[in-house]
């Protein structure tokens, strides 16, 4: 029996295709050119973490496989620029539609509304989403271990980086360390969410933390909604937070994302 990830790994490939065949790949490529030579600027994530006092990537995430609709009339346009005015270091966009309520035009919504850096959070499985990802006006790729081989991550990460996108290379257990032995990998997310039975364990982070190299980013991801444990995951060697669904609950996103900020500033 196919676990969760699998599914969704299977239907993105099925749904690829159809992405394709509507848009060339010369065709998007060809895109990704004219932009490149127009010198769009780059906004690094890994950079604006570094920097950040806090280090929270807030998401825009109005659905999930094991929770359904979390706000399901949740609009990209509002919710987004008021993360950003809330003091979120990153944004973070899911675009796959089947499972988590999202879409390519959510980023291309935000781009120019918001100056902070923006995760196209996806399942990338083929460089053809790197483009479309580049395309789109993101700054920076999920790359998920879990659902990829070491050659295929080395493969999309230097795409990524021959596009002037960050790398995020997600991990949930030990032997996917190996995974961040590339050049094209800056930052290393840890999903405290076990991605094939959707389980979640915050001491995922704080039992992998040592094994990753100190020259990537660390940023924990998924369970995370105190700034109590967000300051032990700090002290661990965290930069960084990746949060939605603890604020796509509340009635105003913005707003919970600035409580907690400011009981991190406390």
């Amino acid at each position: 029996m196919a676990t969760i990830l699998e599914e969704i790994t299977a239907r993105k490939r099925h749904d690829l295709q159809a992405v394709m065949e509507n848009v060339p790949a010369h065709e998007l490529y060809s895109r990704v050119e004219r932009l490149m030579e127009a010198g769009t600027p780059h906004r690094s994530l890994a950079e604006a973490l570094r920097k950040s006092p806090t280090g929270i990537i807030a998401e825009f995430k109005r659905k999930s496989p094991s929770k359904g609709w979390i706000h399901r009339e949740a609009r990209p346009e509002d919710i987004v620029p008021a993360y950003a005015r809330a003091g979120a270091a990153g944004l973070s966009i899911l675009t796959d539609e089947p499972y988590f309520g999202g879409c390519n035009a959510f980023v291309e919504a935000v781009r120019p509304l918001v100056e902070q850096p923006i995760l196209r959070k996806d399942f990338t499985i083929d460089e053809y989403q790197v483009f479309e990802a580049k395309s789109i006006g993101a700054d920076a790729i999920l790359l998920i271990a879990a659902c990829l081989t070491p050659a295929e991550c080395r493969l999309l990460g230097r795409r990524a980086k021959e596009l002037e996108l960050d790398v995020l290379l997600e991990i949930h257990e030990e032997r996917e360390v190996d995974y961040l032995d590339t050049e094209y990998v800056t930052i290393a997310g840890v999903n405290n969410r076990n991605l094939h039975a959707f389980r979640t364990d915050i001491n995922t982070s704080f039992r992998l933390s040592a094994l990753i190299p100190d020259n990537f980013v660390r940023i924990s991801e998924s369970g995370l909604s105190r700034a109590e444990d967000l300051r032990l995951l700090r002290s661990s060697g965290y930069e960084g937070f990746l949060m939605g669904e603890q604020f796509m609950k509340a009635e105003q996103p913005a707003q919970a994302l600035q409580q907690l900020i400011q009981e991190l500033e406390a």
